[in-house]
């Protein structure tokens, strides 16, 4: 399947570690596409290794994921509104 991940860290003292281990933890599975929104293909396994990861970091009570799934990137339209940085394109 294909995924967009946003995350959102509320910012207090432990926000600058634990926003450091959330993005090295998405960037093991996902492309970072901008600075707390990541994408890519995964699997049904790798998405719950990937939230297993995740789960100790997260503090319910005061930040958020979003995952936004699709069968493939087919089914998505991508569109730029001011600079294109497509890093997830697979054309050269």
């Amino acid at each position: 399947m294909y995924v967009i991940l946003i995350y959102d860290i509320k910012t207090d003292e432990k926000s600058p570690r634990i926003h450091r281990n959330i993005f090295k933890i998405c960037k093991k599975y996902l492309t970072n596409v901008q600075k707390s929104v990541f994408e890519g293909e995964l699997s049904r396994a790798e998405e719950l290794k990937l939230k297993m990861e995740l789960k100790p970091f997260i503090r319910k009570d005061k930040d958020s994921i979003v995952i936004f799934k699709s069968r493939s990137n087919k089914w998505l339209d991508k569109e730029f509104w001011a600079m294109e940085d497509d890093k997830t394109s697979n054309i050269i």
